[in-house]
């Protein structure tokens, strides 16, 4: 599979994060696992909450996997 652009934005108001593969909105992650589920169906099969804390395709905008409200 080619290699895929994961866009994890900052906080918004009220807590999560806006996520986005190659410019495709997958939806609002509350946690890592919510996180993982969305890659997950995207394609990214294998993905879980520990391969997100560094995974080389995921971009972290405002704060990174630890936060995960304003």
């Amino acid at each position: 599979m080619a290699e895929r652009r994961v866009i994890v934005d900052a906080p918004g108001e009220g807590g999560g994060r806006q996520v986005h593969v190659d410019g495709e909105f997958l939806g609002k992650a509350y946690s890592l696992h919510d996180l993982s589920v969305f890659l997950q169906r995207a394609g990214l099969e294998g993905v879980d909450e520990v391969d997100v804390l560094e995974h080389p395709l995921i971009e972290w905008h405002g704060g990174g996997p630890e936060v995960w409200e304003r």
